[in-house]
């Protein structure tokens, strides 16, 4: 057989015998996840800036309404023209809420991180994972974070699945496990089930899916020093980085849809002592929530529904502006509509039930900071009227006018958001989430206000997942689109039976519906597209440079999620037993699973690229495993509960 010698990551790889592992690898090694400290304090020019383009823009904004309305609006087509003026109105007054709302980023200082590792100061916690039907994978790496974390607290699994599966994992991993005998209410239900089951002052709470980091704990716990704060939220960011609303980069960073709510707006409301809990990366002291009768059951957005009822109680809510958890975002346009819609719709049952706007309690800052999240749902009414419309004014009066306010809006709009705002994939977004938003808007009405909690899948969804259907008021969009786009055509070689008396208003008019029409047509291409279909792992994937053992041969480890690895073994001829087994060196020392060889995607002179999935059963290791892959680059690796019952 012949010897072949290969440089695998750095270190030189030899076939036809048995290896040991080199020295401990660089946390170089591990996954990254950038962007997650919390932001620099802005300086004043910065603050001038922004807040100088912003009144520019609005000034500029008001004026051309101000022509717009009382010049423009052609009343002999008004089912048309009326609509476009309200849209540009909303873009407006957006503008103005935009800018009270964004005005100050750093208005709360952080606390001292905590060092002791015993009970805080502030009282008891315990740690709260709520679960119905989130597959282990999913759920593994949550409950082995929850678990390590300090200061001293206690975990629950709070599963309304009733798995006896979930039941294993917990008490495997350290955890307490509660389970009720029915789902009344759904997650909120659950919560206040184990209420009367759990002793703690605070207590935090991660959906299945948000694996917190080490410091989860240490960097919020000091709020509660303050005996007024009633609820401290982090932002929300996302591991699997090829998800559906997952676009490219910024500023190095992966950026995807939400961030411009969860690290500008969120910590922005701070300012008016508005932020609210996001249901999932947060502190919640228990005694306000006993005040207000538990978690609110009224509406399918329980989070900043029980907030408003707090704040109006007198409690107060603080935003952390400081990524400490990573959790799944949707993988696929079905999971993102069903999300969004169940977000939409539960704005619409909250401001029937505690309207911000009149309920007592609220100071005028608060009042105001709610009520921008709650109708800032009616913006896809106003995507889906922004088109074409004919304008009773000449265009070479109307296209400048039109183009100046809208550039100053745009400009404004991203200083605003500090970077978070590319204004074509906002556009986008607008677009893809009309399907779900616009039947929810109804709800304020009283129509379907009380539907039902739809839980967001997680995870993948079988090994080959069909691509997505695209929702008809998309399909019906791009077929108006495609008519306006062909009606102008022929209005312009004479072959329709009107014409405009404004050519420039007409060719505007063209302009936007092709416009629109590229849009839907992106929208439904990313609906459709294959990234958002199958996927052969069960879990996500992570990209390592990580050194291993496979069947006791020296191999490079290209990626790793908590179902399998892809090895890259120097071994041209090298043929893997029936069950190989992989020793993965990390950090916090070796852990080696038991596995089965899937697939080769290459074999050549140089060795060969192999898939491997880990045997069922090992739920230790995968957590070590998990805790190395989630801490990434951070570091703190050290003992977790498992390894020290196993020792013991």
């Amino acid at each position: 057989m012949r010897d072949v010698v290969r440089v695998v990551h750095g270190k030189l790889a030899h076939s036809g015998m048995t290896q040991a592992l080199p020295s401990s690898p660089s946390l170089s090694a591990l996954p990254s996840f950038a962007g997650d400290d919390r932001p620099a304090p802005e300086t004043l020019a910065r603050k001038l800036l922004i807040r100088g383009v912003a009144i520019a823009a609005l000034v500029v904004s008001f004026a051309y309404l101000v022509w717009r309305t009382s010049s423009t609006v052609d009343l002999a087509v008004w089912w048309v023209a009326v609509p476009l003026l309200v849209a540009e109105i909303h873009n407006a007054v957006g503008l103005a809420i935009y800018t009270a709302t964004l005005w100050e980023r750093d208005a709360t200082p952080p606390p001292e991180p905590l060092t002791d590792p015993g009970t805080p100061a502030v009282g008891t916690v315990a740690v709260l994972i709520p679960t119905y039907n989130e597959p282990e994978q999913v759920l593994l790496p949550t409950i082995a974070a929850a678990v390590t974390l300090e200061p001293a607290h206690e975990t629950w699994v709070l599963d309304d699945g009733r798995r006896e599966g979930v039941r294993q994992l917990a008490e495997e991993l350290g955890a307490h496990y509660l389970t009720r005998p029915d789902n009344r209410n759904a997650k909120a239900g659950n919560i206040n089930h184990a209420l009367d089951f759990i002793d703690a002052d605070i207590i935090a709470i991660f959906d299945a899916d948000h694996v917190p980091k080490p410091n989860f704990l240490r960097n919020t716990l000091g709020y509660f020093e303050d005996p007024l704060i009633a609820i401290v939220q982090t932002p929300q960011d996302f591991y699997n980085e090829d998800s559906f609303e997952h676009v490219g980069e910024m500023n190095g960073v992966p950026f995807h849809e939400e961030a411009v709510f969860y690290r500008v707006i969120g910590p922005a409301k701070n300012r008016y002592g508005a932020a609210f809990w996001a249901g999932t990366c947060a502190l919640v002291r228990t005694q306000a929530l006993r005040d207000v009768g538990g978690v609110a059951t009224e509406t399918v957005t329980e989070d900043i529904h029980t907030t408003i009822r707090m704040n109006r109680l007198g409690w107060r809510s603080v935003y952390h502006n400081e990524v400490l958890a990573h959790g799944l975002a949707p993988t696929d346009a079905e999971q993102y509509m069903v999300q969004r819609n169940r977000w939409a719709l539960g704005a619409m049952q909250v401001i029937r039930q505690d309207n911000p706007l009149t309920a007592s309690g609220l100071n005028l800052g608060q009042r105001l900071a709610f009520a921008s999240t709650l109708f800032g749902w009616f913006d896809s009414w106003r995507t889906l009227f922004t088109g074409a419309a004919p304008i009773d004014a000449p265009g070479i009066v109307y296209g400048p006018a039109f183009v100046v306010t809208f550039l100053m809006q745009s400009v404004a709009m991203r200083l605003l958001a500090r970077g978070y705002y590319p204004m074509l994939v906002s556009l986008l977004f607008d677009v893809l989430r009309m399907p779900a938003v616009l039947p929810a808007t109804f709800a304020i009405f009283g129509f379907h206000s009380r539907a039902g909690f739809r839980v967001t899948p997680k995870g993948r969804v079988g090994d080959e997942r069909p691509r997505k259907p695209v929702p008809r008021l998309l399909l019906a969009l791009l077929a108006l689109g495609v008519f306006s786009v062909l009606w102008f055509a022929a209005m312009l070689a004479g072959l329709t039976p009107m014409s405009y008396g404004k050519p420039g208003a007409a060719y505007g008019a063209a302009f936007f519906a092709l416009a629109n029409l590229a849009l839907l047509s992106v929208a439904v291409h990313r609906i459709r597209c294959w990234r958002y279909a199958g996927e052969r792992r069960a879990s996500v994937r992570f990209d390592v440079e990580l050194d291993g053992l496979v069947d006791g041969l020296a191999c490079g480890i290209e990626d790793l999620s908590l179902t399998g690895a892809k090895v890259d073994v120097p071994h041209a001829d090298w043929q893997p037993a029936s069950e190989p087994g992989l020793t993965v060196e990390l950090p916090d020392g070796d852990v080696t699973l038991r596995c089965k060889a899937l697939r080769r995607s290459r074999e050549d002179e140089f060795g060969v690229d192999l898939g491997l999935e880990f045997a069922p059963g090992q739920r230790r290791e995968v957590a070590q495993l998990a805790i190395a892959l989630f801490r990434g680059r951070g570091g703190e690796f050290g003992d977790a509960p498992w390894e020290l019952d196993a020792a013991a």
